[in-house]
């Protein structure tokens, strides 16, 4: 009744109408705009200026620093390091926490134990799994290269990070081991919105397991998959932490993601330089939204013509 009163209403009235809505909103909406919104704007501005951070204002260069940031290697190289683990480390995820979800979904003995062992690593900090994994990883002493020692499989250590072939497949390991919890919890309340008729339905017509997940299971979830999807890519752009303690972007840059690129130009190097960094950063940033729109895209054509 009172939405139907105000339709008609001046924008002004119907602010004031539901201005206490706005009020529990206004916390929410200065932090927003204070760690979100006003860094985004600082960082586009920083971008057009030759800022080492230590001046009370760098000088304007307009896209001076695109223009270096196009023609610099490393930072391509940082470009290529993010996209590779990205595509090696979200499928990952994604793939192994559906089966262990389905898994996990069915009643049995320790069941929870399981779930519980497996979201344990996500309570940890990042920081700190990547300075154990690096003990762990360790090639003269580390747990890992003396169990395979020992069972035969390897005939020397392995330098797992310190190895430029290897660093990178290594950190996808680590990441997906840490975070593969979060995920998992998202299928199995997935898992959880699918009727048990359905499958009692089809065992009755005779479907095997396999046909049960292929016909309902899949189906069902794909709504579900698109969203979780997304989210595991936005968080596997967000390694800074876990990265930057396994390996520092080394050995010989082989690991080093934007994160860090933007990191040591702007905090690590012998002269900082911010406004540089800053436009590596939404360079990186204006990359993702154009590839993720293109797959927006891409996916909509696709539902298109399998809906006609």
């Amino acid at each position: 009744m009172h939405q139907n009163v105000l339709r008609g209403a001046p924008l002004a009235k119907r602010m004031w109408a539901d201005r206490w809505i706005y009020l529990f909103l206004l916390p929410t909406l200065v932090l927003v705009g204070a760690f979100t919104i006003y860094p985004v704007i600082a960082s586009i501005w920083f971008s057009l200026l030759d800022w080492n951070g230590f001046e009370r204002a760098g000088a304007f260069i307009g896209l001076g620093n695109y223009c270096e940031l196009i023609a610099d290697p490393l930072f391509w190289n940082a470009f290529k390091n993010t996209i590779v683990f990205l595509l090696l480390a979200v499928p990952l995820r994604v793939g192994i926490a559906l089966v262990l979800a389905i898994v996990l979904n069915a009643h049995f003995p320790l069941v929870r134990v399981f779930r519980t062992a497996i979201f344990l690593p996500v309570v940890t900090t990042a920081a700190i799994v990547g300075v154990v994994m690096r003990y762990v990883l360790d090639p003269t002493g580390g747990p890992l290269n003396i169990a395979l020692l020992n069972s035969g499989l390897l005939g020397q250590p392995l330098n797992f990070l310190g190895t430029a072939g290897l660093a990178l497949y290594s950190a996808v390991g680590i990441w997906v081991w840490k975070w593969l919890g979060i995920t998992l919890i998202y299928w199995l309340a997935a898992l959880q919105t699918i009727p048990r008729d359905l499958y009692e339905a089809a065992a009755l017509d005779g479907a095997n397991a396999w046909d049960r997940f292929a016909s309902i299971t899949l189906p069902l979830l794909t709504p579900f998959t698109i969203i979780i999807t997304l989210i595991t890519v936005i968080e596997a752009t967000n390694v800074f932490d876990l990265m930057l303690t396994l390996t520092g972007g080394g050995p010989f840059y082989a690991t080093e993601v934007i994160d860090i690129f933007v990191y040591r130009q702007a905090f690590t190097s012998n002269v900082p330089r911010l406004g540089y960094a800053s436009a590596a950063a939404i360079f990186f940033g204006l990359s993702f939204i154009v590839l993720a729109s293109l797959q927006l895209i891409v996916l909509r054509k696709v539902r298109a013509r399998r809906s006609h």
